[in-house]
């Protein structure tokens, strides 16, 4: 044989993606835009709206004080994820830790506002409603992924690679 190996294989370690995506740009953003949008509902429900929900019909002012709770309990739920993963990120926590944490701090699916009830609400809470449920859609989504990641899978040999290695087997016995 010449000596030519042509070899497909990856013998690096699997790509953790909890691990990456928490150490990545895209984290640092999403943790940012999270704690962001929880700053801003809080000065919103502490300020304008409350000036807003004193305005609201009858009807709409069970629907406005329900939806508000609905909604700093979904943004708690995100802010206590995005902490667990920085924390993660910056080795104050490992992965198993976080793990444990989960479980106390649930990401709980969100029942979204009856639509008649919801278009009741002050334009602002709206926003800030979408806006809390498309994050939290996102952190679902990611937290399914790093999940998936654990445990970590065991790299199988590749079936042409296994071939290779056959041939190359046969060749040199075939030389000797």
């Amino acid at each position: 044989m010449n000596g030519f190996d042509v070899t497909f294989r990856d013998d690096q370690d699997w790509v953790d993606f909890g691990r990456s995506y928490v150490n990545s740009e895209a984290f640092k953003a999403l943790f940012r835009d999270g704690m962001t949008l929880v700053e801003e509902t809080a000065a919103y429900l502490d300020g304008e709206g409350r000036d807003e929900s004193r305005l609201v019909s009858r009807d709409a002012t069970l629907s406005y004080a329900a939806e508000s709770m609905r909604l700093t309990t979904l943004l708690m739920q995100i802010a206590s994820w995005l902490l667990v993963q920085r924390a993660v990120a910056e080795g104050e926590m490992t992965p198993a830790e976080a793990l444990q944490e989960k479980h106390r701090v649930k990401l709980g699916t969100s029942e979204p506002p009856k639509q008649q009830d919801f278009n009741l609400l002050p334009m602002r809470l709206q926003q800030l409603i979408i806006r809390a449920r498309r994050l939290h859609s996102r952190i679902l989504h990611l937290d399914a992924l790093i999940a998936e990641d654990r445990p970590t899978p065991t790299p199988v040999e590749s079936p042409v690679a296994a071939q290779q290695g056959l041939l190359r087997m046969a060749f040199r016995m075939s030389e000797g």
